[in-house]
């Protein structure tokens, strides 16, 4: 009987997935490196290295997905609903949906998700910080205002 009710409690939570409709419609390649703020929208592979921020643009069907792969660096801050790592990032990750940590990933900086995949061999040298789900609504919990001044919120359009 007891191993009915930790099945059943494991059994509860919630399984992300990444959106099945993403497309990648950009790739920046092994020899390119771009210097500055990047935005994308829809999916992006990257293989080469972007200096500063990459900022996925607000997308109506939530498909959004940065990839990096295993060649692929960034030296600044992410902000993208869907993140697949596989390479190296230095800055912080916030990614409103989830984030995939593949066993070549180097973080130098925070994680910020709302769900997780990380494979052995993946490397975050920060926090990983838990964010829930985002209320539709303009309901403020008083209880939670230190912990909303502290981490960042997620919105979507």
């Amino acid at each position: 009987m007891e191993s009915w009710s930790l099945m059943r409690m494991w059994g509860k939570r919630k399984k992300a997935r990444l959106p099945a409709e993403t497309q990648f419609d950009s790739l920046i390649s092994e020899k390119m490196q771009i210097q500055g703020r990047l935005e994308f929208s829809g999916g992006i592979h990257l293989d080469g290295t972007v200096i500063g921020d990459v900022s996925a643009l607000p997308a109506a069907n939530g498909a959004t997905l940065l990839r990096i792969s295993r060649q692929g660096e960034v030296r600044g801050n992410i902000h993208a609903p869907n993140v697949v790592i596989n390479g190296r990032v230095d800055g912080d990750v916030y990614a409103s949906n989830f984030v995939e940590l593949a066993e070549n990933a180097c973080i130098n900086g925070n994680v910020y998700y709302r769900f997780i995949e990380m494979a052995v061999g993946a490397e975050v040298n920060g926090s990983l910080v838990h964010q829930p789900e985002v209320s539709t609504g303009a309901e403020s919990d008083s209880k939670n205002s230190t912990a909303a001044d502290v981490s960042p919120s997620f919105t979507e359009a």
